[in-house]
């Protein structure tokens, strides 16, 4: 005699927070190329068609599942010298915590989707976190932040260079915190 399948009543938002939590997980452990749709919708107990009809196909999944706040703190709120150590702080705990963004990071080398997304979410949100302490050309400065935080996210915890990952917390954060306040507060050396 065969069993009836059991049939799990959810919700349409239910259903959307499944999938995206599976597709988190899913895209940090395996990374775009290797994650699949049907992986993804067995990860969240769900019937592979209903991933489709929410989200379309994997890469406006991946957009959704990529939306990521950093949570930036308020960096006018802190005197000028720990801006550089509060940044390079606050980055490896948001890394160390959730693995969506580095999921990105992993991604975005070699995917051009996962790439626009990291660009996207550096534009919006570092940003003009920068502007609010240095008008004087922002977008470089973000862009310098980012080199060195992404930089140390990848070999940290992308490749695993043995020496970074050695390191505590408190020493990233010595050695990388003032090259970040100089990029976010200084001035270029003269030419």
């Amino acid at each position: 005699m065969r069993r009836k399948p059991v049939v799990r009543s959810r919700d349409a938002e239910a259903s959307r927070a499944a999938i995206l939590a599976a597709a988190r997980q899913r895209f940090a452990s395996d990374g775009y190329e290797r994650a699949t749709i049907r992986a993804i919708a067995g990860d969240a107990s769900i019937d592979p068609a209903m991933v489709i009809r929410y989200f379309g196909n994997k890469e406006k999944l991946f957009a959704e599942a990529a939306d990521f706040d950093l949570r930036l703190p308020d960096l006018t709120a802190l005197p000028r010298t720990r801006v550089g150590a509060a940044l390079v702080d606050h980055f490896i705990e948001r890394w160390e915590e959730d693995d969506t963004f580095m999921a990105l990071v992993r991604t975005a080398a070699t995917h051009d989707a996962a790439a626009k997304r990291v660009r996207s979410v550096l534009s919006a949100q570092v940003t003009p976190a920068i502007t609010k302490l240095s008008e004087d050309r922002s977008p470089e400065r973000a862009g310098l932040v980012a080199s060195q935080l992404l930089g140390m996210a990848l070999c940290r915890y992308v490749l695993k260079l043995p020496p970074l990952v050695g390191m505590s917390r408190a020493e990233v954060v010595a050695w990388l915190g003032p090259t970040i306040a100089r990029y976010v507060t200084g001035k270029p050396a003269a030419t």
